[in-house]
């Protein structure tokens, strides 16, 4: 099978982790829209290893945890009306954690927006972190199984409700939010210290994911048509996160500022990983995205 020189793929990926669509970035590159797709394949399955083998043992003081909204092929409303539609089409939630101190993403999980997603994804999480956190999750009321399931009694938990009023009336109230009037901080476990009961990085992680994945942007045709690439690409955007982008606070990557790696990667690192798995199995098919286990 022919493979594509190191720097093109650099090139590929470089476009792809800075908000590229697929069809833009094989414009791009003088490549396909096949060639693309193959290759963030390829990305996300070693950038989800990796990930998975690399990013655990790690301390921290106060993790936050959300969902964010997007679709696969069709919008939910959509999906029984929908020719072909393949399975996992529809809401897909994107759930993350993300370390308060360093602004490294612990873990993510793409799936359903319920209580099984909810415990699979903090138990993974769980086992990540070295030592007690104070977690601070939204009013969503999944959280609280999910978090006694996977933390027991070795966490300091709350929530961070928040009060909305009504939408903006006129012609915006389409593409604005209903304005958000007030928060009430809710202990749930523990002794959350009060000051640090907040979910303001994990959602400022929302638009770094809607500004860096065409996937995530609203109101365009770029919308994931397969969930299995929905979470690839997740999984490259996460690993360029953590390990690549420099933090303007921190002016280090997460990666750096949570003591996982003492340089700045390259994109060229992220081949690397991909070129690895390539020489140690060269005949690997493609497969089918699996979700992690519980």
């Amino acid at each position: 099978m022919n493979r594509l020189d190191t720097a093109t793929r650099t090139r590929i990926l470089h476009c792809l982790v800075e908000g590229n669509s697929v069809r833009a970035t094989a414009r791009l590159t003088g490549t396909t829209k096949r060639t693309v797709t193959n290759l963030l394949i390829d990305a996300g399955r070693a950038c989800a290893d990796y990930h998975d083998q690399s990013v655990r043992g790690v301390q921290s003081k106060r993790v936050q945890v959300d969902e964010i909204w997007s679709f696969t092929y069709a919008k939910q409303k959509n999906v029984p009306f929908a020719k072909s539609a393949p399975e996992g089409a529809g809401d897909t939630w994107t759930w993350t954690a993300i370390c308060a101190d360093s602004k490294l993403c612990i873990n993510w999980l793409v799936g359903a927006r319920d209580a099984e997603y909810a415990r699979e994804f903090l138990t993974d999480t769980y086992d990540r972190l070295a030592n007690r956190v104070q977690l601070t999750s939204d009013g969503h009321l999944v959280y609280l199984g999910a978090v006694r399931d996977a933390f027991g009694i070795d966490v300091d938990y709350a929530m961070l409700v928040k009060e909305y009023g009504q939408a903006p009336d006129g012609p915006q109230t389409r593409y604005s939010p209903p304005v958000c009037t007030g928060a009430v901080k809710k202990p749930i476990h523990g002794r959350p210290d009060p000051k640090h009961i907040s979910t303001s990085f994990v959602e400022r992680q929302n638009l770094t994911m809607r500004m860096h994945m065409r996937r995530f942007t609203r109101l365009t045709n770029a919308f994931s048509k397969k969930v299995e690439n929905h979470a690839y690409a997740v999984a490259l955007h996460f690993t360029f996160y953590n390990f690549c982008r420099i933090h303007k606070s921190l002016r280090v990557t997460p990666a750096m500022a949570a003591g996982l790696c003492d340089r700045v990667w390259d994109i060229a690192d992220i081949v690397a990983l991909v070129e690895k798995i390539e020489n140690a199995a060269p005949s690997t098919k493609r497969g089918p995205y699996k979700k992690k286990a519980a």
